[in-house]
């Protein structure tokens, strides 16, 4: 086996949560869209409460649970939270390489980075923020729109 590899991959390992998600959400006749838009506050209330309660998982584990349980728990948030886009029609992936963008400006000219006590990279002068609305707009998205 070379190395950085493992015995456990498979070809859908690779994949985006994207892809995945879409494939849950449609075998199991759950909510999807193709273009960002508005849900039901009813869903967009349960789609919330389904982030928390996520969210609060990975919270205990990072501090009492073993590694395995948290990669878990990590991976359900990230599941959740591609099913929560999915249902408003976001292109997550897309979303996700913006913010990307806009947290590689942090890093300034001079290779310098600024950091907090706690080791939280800071946004620099030549930072530039993420355009998520352009994102959506060219997904299809209305502006105006929630």
């Amino acid at each position: 086996m070379r190395p950085g590899t493992s015995a456990s991959a498979t070809p859908s390992a690779a994949a985006s949560p994207a892809g995945l998600v879409r494939e849950f959400h449609l075998a199991f006749g759950l909510d999807t869209r193709s273009t960002p838009g508005e849900v039901s506050p009813q869903l967009a209330a349960h789609r919330g409460e389904l982030l928390v309660e996520e969210a609060a998982e990975v919270a205990e584990v990072a501090v009492t649970g073993p590694l395995d349980r948290l990669a878990h728990e990590l991976a359900d948030v990230v599941y959740v939270a591609y099913g929560t886009a999915l249902v408003h029609g976001i292109d997550l992936d897309a979303v996700i390489a913006e913010i990307h963008r806009a947290n590689m400006t942090k890093l300034g000219p001079d290779g310098l980075v600024a950091r907090r006590a706690d080791g939280k990279v800071l946004k620099g002068d030549h930072y530039r923020a993420p355009d998520v609305g352009a994102v959506l707009r060219g997904q299809g998205w209305q502006a105006g729109e929630r």
